[in-house]
């Protein structure tokens, strides 16, 4: 057994890839907030190559500033940055490796001053985000920024001195930035949200203009927000995946990852100060990144939300029992095809019906152990960016619509707290009381869950929806999930 740290690379096994490159040689070049699974089995991965070619200026400075994050900040610091990374291919197949990409971690509670040294330094080029949907205060149904989390109204009042959110950071470490003469930094959006860059500019200069009008007119003029399109899959860590790690690696290691084999990053090439050579590992850097992102986020993260809550009512656990199943997966590909595809855009390079196959190869993986809950956390920020737009264009096209209703009649069943079984159905989201009594409310009034103007916004008075909602919701109460999915796939 080894413990995982600097001092101890060399004695891994052959079989475990680990930094070859001089770790004290690299800078940081990009600040990243929001230092959880996917950022670290994703874009630290792809740095992590970049800086093994001998591009030393980009390694990555992490920062925290929710309470969670001191677990990171434990984590990280007794390893000296490092972690695992334990990918599983559709076969079962597994490679591990070590990150050695996170230079610095900064949790920024304990020193605030020194993440805005950090934001402020001319060596910090992007500031890159994977701080979830709902992190950005941006109203899904107007569009406008809407702040409603404590900490991001904390660092709205007048008399905050230091910065406690992730918008207030940013805010503050640009302004530091103006009054030094120093170039504005990008900032590079990583979640998954439709047009994530036009979405994080919203948030940043809808919170400056409420601090300092002039800053955001700078803001607007120097700042650059690329969109991007990301995609792996990448399961919460458990005692099982340390234990893995242990018993086939011998490393204890506090915080590794595992992840799926499969890895994409699309991204817009606008970087005013530079950017690592991303194409160097395999990242697509293009023009346009719209039809990329609207491709995974209506295919794969819709089928997402419909495999939990589907899942979940008919009392399944895991993500590869409801994608090997093939009640679920015809009906996953049927709204893939008759639903999904009808809105998007032509995707260069990509064959739609192969990428949806493929899809359901990579869902159906077991080795991966990813669970039904974990889709559906913050369904309400979820549900409106990847599923509801699909609606919304299919209503206005004509398009069908009875397979995303079922979705949200699951999802609205799913809020009752018990799956069709008796058996609890986790309930995690940040609207948890608004929707749970918007669920409530079918019982007296059909459609009302419709009615939740945070979630629909207008969305839920048309008619076609309302009719299809409250069809299916009575269908699962009725007949129950598995009859219900199957009339509509046959």
């Amino acid at each position: 057994m080894v413990s995982l740290n600097e001092a101890t690379l060399s004695r891994l096994p052959g079989t475990v890839g680990i930094p070859r490159y001089d770790r004290a040689a690299v800078s940081a070049g990009v600040v990243h907030f929001g230092v959880g699974n996917f950022h670290r089995a994703h874009q630290a991965m792809f740095i992590d190559g970049i800086l093994a070619r001998g591009v030393t200026d980009w390694a990555i400075c992490g920062v925290g500033v929710l309470e969670f994050d001191q677990a990171v900040r434990d984590a990280l610091r007794a390893q000296d940055n490092l972690y695992t990374l334990v990918t599983i291919s559709p076969d079962g197949a597994a490679a591990a490796r070590v990150i050695g990409s996170i230079h610095e971690y900064l949790y920024a509670p304990d020193d605030p001053n020194a993440v805005l040294d950090r934001l402020a330094d001319p060596e910090t080029r992007i500031v890159s985000l994977t701080i979830t949907e709902g992190g950005y205060s941006v109203n899904d149904a107007t569009g406008e920024f809407d702040p409603r989390d404590p900490l991001t109204l904390r660092d709205l009042q007048p008399d905050t001195r230091l910065p406690a959110s992730v918008l207030g950071y940013i805010t503050a470490g640009l302004a530091r930035r103006r009054e030094a003469g120093t170039p504005a930094f990008t900032v590079m959006s990583c979640d998954n949200i439709q047009g994530n860059g036009h979405v994080a500019r919203t948030a940043i200069l809808g919170f400056a203009a409420r601090k300092d009008p002039d800053l955001a007119a700078w803001i607007a003029e120097h700042v650059a927000f690329p969109n991007s399109m990301v995609d792996r899959i990448t399961p919460a860590t458990t005692d099982e995946t340390r234990e893995s790690v242990l018993t086939d690696y011998g490393i204890e290691d506090r915080w590794p990852i595992r992840a799926e084999s499969f890895a994409q990053w699309v991204l817009e090439d606008k970087f005013p100060l530079g950017r690592p050579p991303y194409e160097l590992v395999g990242v697509q850097v293009v023009d346009d990144v719209e039809p990329y992102e609207l491709m995974k986020l209506r295919l794969l993260n819709a089928s997402h939300q419909a495999a939990g809550h589907l899942g979940l009512l008919a009392g399944e656990e895991w993500v590869h029992e409801v994608a090997r199943d093939p009640l679920f997966a015809d009906f996953l590909l049927d709204y893939m095809h008759r639903e999904a595809i009808p809105t998007l855009r032509p995707v260069p390079g990509i064959d739609l019906d192969a990428y949806c196959r493929e899809l359901i190869d990579r869902f159906s993986s077991e080795a991966i152990r990813d669970t039904l809950a974990r889709l559906v956390v913050d369904g309400s920020d979820r549900i409106p960016k990847f599923l509801l737009p699909v609606v919304r264009q299919q209503l206005e096209t004509g398009g069908e619509i009875r397979r995303s209703a079922l979705v949200l009649a699951a999802w609205s069943r799913c809020l009752e707290g018990r799956n069709e079984n008796g058996g609890p159905v986790p309930i995690n989201d940040r609207r948890a009381t608004d929707l749970i009594a918007a669920a409530r409310a079918e019982q007296a009034a059909p459609g009302a869950f419709l009615d939740e103007r945070t979630v629909f916004g207008d969305l839920g008075a048309n008619t076609r929806l309302r009719e299809a909602f409250v069809a299916c919701r009575a269908s699962l109460v009725e007949h129950g999930t598995r009859a219900t999915v199957a009339a509509m796939t046959s």
